[in-house]
């Protein structure tokens, strides 16, 4: 098996200039480094990244911990920390927790067995405690989506509970004072401050939160299928005139259970929505909702790990503002 010394042999130049060449260090002359990348291909040699962290006690190795795979809300937040970390030569590791406690800890003790520099995570259910106590180790993390007052510096997120207002105060400025809304799931951090503004909104009108208006859904658009269900049999006794949905998926299962039974959008039912994800611009009546820009928020945690922790001279910002984006879903009573 071809050593550093035999490509250094071959390509006529020191162990030093071939260990530069491997770690793309840009004080190499670009005819030294094709001598070099020449030798390398020649003897078929690879260079030992496993060794090299160890020596370096840096496996430029990012762990990114998310909820889940599928659907249209991570995956551009996870190609967005991909190319972010990959401009600077390093890559990532992906694990999934399901919005589980105990497989969330899983899959945070498995990339850091990984040898992770850092981890970038997206979790739902372990407690402020746990993530408190993990960001004192040795290893540096960042949250996406989370605000945590004893590590806030290490928190990206959103003003969620802002945006549930936007959504609710939206309808309220349309003249509509009957709003039924379904919720994410109640155990996510989110869901809960969104959930909170849609209260806001409906309180500085003096209206009254009615819980059988209220339907706790699952971020799915088979959430939206059941709440939107349970929501018409209430409307005979419990009449409303619009509907906001805290993610866009469920609106999009909602307004099918609507346009099945004859129903029109927004004529017979308004609708507000919540993450602006590429489809709400392109259904018919193109969807009212909140920007939730979540890829700007997985960038931004990557660039705060260049920062922080690979010493890069990059700008960040912690928080980020939502906006309402008024679209067809929505009009006045």
């Amino acid at each position: 098996m071809a050593t550093i010394y035999d490509v250094s042999q071959l390509a006529g130049v020191s162990l030093a200039t071939v260990s530069r060449v491997i770690n793309k260090n840009t004080n190499v002359g670009e005819k030294t480094r094709q001598k070099v990348l020449v030798a390398m291909e020649k003897l078929g040699y690879r260079p030992n990244t496993f060794a090299q962290s160890l020596a370096s006690s840096c496996s430029n190795s990012v762990g990114v911990l998310v909820s889940q795979l599928d659907g249209p809300y991570y995956g551009p937040m996870m190609a967005e920390i991909e190319a972010a970390l990959r401009a600077e030569n390093k890559h990532v590791i992906i694990a999934v927790g399901h919005s589980d406690a105990n497989q969330e800890k899983d899959s945070v003790e498995f990339l850091l067995d990984r040898g992770c520099d850092a981890l970038i995570l997206d979790v739902e259910a372990v407690s402020d405690e746990y993530l408190i106590d993990l960001s004192k180790g040795p290893t540096t993390i960042v949250l996406i989506n989370r605000y945590i007052e004893q590590i806030s510096e290490r928190c990206i997120y959103l003003e969620n509970e802002l945006g549930g207002y936007m959504a609710t105060k939206h309808l309220l400025s349309l003249g509509h004072r009957h709003i039924a809304y379904i919720s994410g799931p109640a155990k996510k951090h989110d869901a809960i401050e969104r959930l909170v503004g849609h209260k806001r909104a409906l309180s500085e009108l003096n209206i009254e939160f009615d819980p059988k208006l209220c339907f706790e859904g699952d971020y799915r658009e088979e959430g939206g299928v059941d709440g939107m269900t349970y929501l018409l049999t209430q409307r005979q006794h419990k009449p409303f005139t619009a509907v906001v949905c805290a993610n866009d998926q469920m609106v999009s299962g909602a307004i099918s259970v609507c346009l099945e039974r004859g129903m029109r959008i927004p004529q017979d039912l308004s609708f507000v929505g919540y993450d602006n994800i590429p489809f709400a611009r392109y259904v018919s009546p193109k969807l009212t909702t909140v920007n939730n820009p979540i890829h700007e928020m997985g960038k931004m945690a990557a660039l705060w790990l260049l920062k922080n922790l690979y010493n890069k001279n990059v700008e960040v910002n912690n928080v980020f503002m939502p906006e309402l984006i008024e679209r067809e879903s929505s009009i006045s009573t």
